[in-house]
C-alpha cells in the first residue's frame, strides 16, 4: 500500500510539473505572438502614415503596388515556407529573430490600410478581432472535443482562398471578393481554435522528452501559427467592417 501511495505521489508530481510546463509554454507562445503583433502594427503605422515611405511601395493616391510593393506583398508567404523548411537548422534564438523579421515585413505589406481605412475603424476592428481570437483560442485550449479532424479541411480552405485571391487580383470581381472575405473569416476562426489545441497537444506529447531547445522552437512555431490566424482574421474583418477613407 505504501508503495502504491509512493507511485501515485510520483505520478501526481509529474502531472503537476507537466501542467506547469504547459502553462509556461502557452505563455511563451502568446507572449512571442504579442510582440510580433506590436512590431507588425508599429511598422505598418510608421510606413502607412508617411506618404514618403508609403510611396516607396505603392502609389500614394491609388494605392496600387509598384514592383517593390508586389515583392513586399508576397514576401511574407515566401518567408513562411522558408521558416518551415529551415526551422530544424535554426537555433531557438535564430528562429525567434526570424519570426520578428517576418513580423516587420508583414507590417510593410499591411501599411496601406492606414491610408485606405480610418484610424478609428482599424482600432475598432482590431478590438473585435482580439475578442473573437481570445474566445476561439480559449475554446481550443479548454475543449475536451478532439478537433484535429478540422485540420485538412481548413488547410484546403486556406489554399482555396489564396488561389481565389490571386485570380481576383486580375478579375476584380466584387462578388468573388465578398465570398473570399466571408470564407476567410470563417476559416481563420476555425484555425485559431484548431492551432491552439494542436499547440497544447504537441507540448503534452513531447514534454516528457525534456528537450528544451525543441520546446523553445515549438513555442515560436506556435506563435507564428496563431499570429497568422489573428492577422488574417483581422484583415478579412477589416474588409467587411472597416470604414474607408
Amino acid at each position: 500500500m505504501a508503495q502504491f501511495d509512493t507511485i501515485r505521489g510520483v505520478a501526481g508530481a509529474r502531472a503537476a510539473e507537466i501542467d506547469a510546463g504547459l502553462r509556461a509554454h502557452m505563455n511563451k507562445v502568446y507572449g512571442t505572438m504579442s510582440v510580433g503583433m506590436l512590431l507588425t502594427f508599429a511598422v505598418a503605422w510608421a510606413v502607412g502614415t508617411s506618404p514618403a515611405l508609403l510611396s516607396v511601395f505603392r502609389d500614394p493616391i491609388t494605392l496600387s503596388p509598384n514592383i517593390l510593393g508586389w515583392i513586399v506583398m508576397f514576401a511574407p508567404l515566401a518567408m513562411v515556407f522558408l521558416f518551415g523548411a529551415a526551422i530544424n537548422r535554426l537555433s531557438a534564438a535564430g528562429a525567434q529573430t526570424f519570426f520578428y523579421v517576418f513580423a516587420a515585413v508583414m507590417g510593410l505589406s499591411m501599411a496601406w490600410i492606414f491610408v485606405a481605412f480610418t484610424g478609428f475603424s482599424i482600432a475598432q476592428v482590431f478590438l473585435v478581432t482580439a475578442i473573437a481570437f481570445a474566445g476561439l483560442s480559449l475554446y481550443g485550449y479548454t475543449t475536451k472535443r478532439d478537433i484535429s479532424g478540422w485540420g485538412s479541411f481548413l488547410i484546403m480552405g486556406v489554399i482555396g482562398i489564396l488561389v481565389a485571391s490571386i485570380i481576383n487580383i486580375f478579375l476584380g470581381s466584387p462578388a468573388l471578393h465578398f465570398a473570399i472575405t466571408i470564407l476567410g473569416v470563417l476559416i481563420f476562426a476555425g484555425l485559431t481554435a484548431y492551432d491552439t489545441q494542436n499547440i497544447k497537444n504537441t507540448y503534452l506529447a513531447h514534454a516528457h522528452h525534456g528537450d528544451q531547445e525543441w520546446l523553445a522552437k515549438s513555442a515560436i512555431m506556435g506563435a507564428l501559427s496563431l499570429y497568422l490566424d489573428f492577422i488574417n482574421m483581422f484583415m478579412f474583418l477589416l474588409q467587411l467592417l472597416g470604414n474607408r477613407e
